[in-house]
């Protein structure tokens, strides 16, 4: 398989769950449970289709990083909203799977308090996936 076709199909990985995970948001503000749980379950399973692509496209790579090719205060912004993205990654499927444990089992106010941190959390890390593909892609300046 040609790995190098991961990085745009990740980013629309990334532009699914966010597009999910607002619409379920709504869905439970407008108490429809049943929707909402379909719909979050989604949202997991497609960030989970991510993570195993995003994983697969670095050890086709040995783990090579993408440089994005500016200097300066766009480097210094770059390297902030990546660092903020990657440490915050690292909790989503924590927190998602506590989130999904504690919708099962109807625990509704606990799954309310996680969510108020979790939903933010998971929401930023899809929106600034999509934002670093664009950067270290399309955008990326020739060396």
């Amino acid at each position: 398989m040609d790995f190098s076709v991961l990085p745009p199909i990740n980013a629309a990985l990334n532009t699914i769950a966010a597009g999910l995970l607002f619409y379920g948001r709504r869905l439970i503000l407008r108490g429809e449970v049943e929707r909402h749980k379909r719909v979050m379950l989604s949202a997991f399973g497609v960030s989970s289709l991510f993570l195993l692509l995003y994983v697969s496209h670095k050890v086709s790579r040995n783990f090579e990083n993408t440089t994005l090719n500016v200097e300066g205060w766009a480097k210094s912004a770059y390297l902030v909203l990546l660092g903020s993205h990657v440490l915050l990654a690292m909790t989503v499927p924590v927190l998602a799977i506590v989130l999904i444990r504690l919708g099962l089992r109807d625990d509704r106010a606990k799954h309310r308090r996680v969510a108020r941190i979790a939903w933010p959390v998971w929401m930023y890390v899809s929106v600034t996936g999509v934002l670093i593909y664009l950067l270290l892609y399309p955008f990326n300046p020739a060396t």
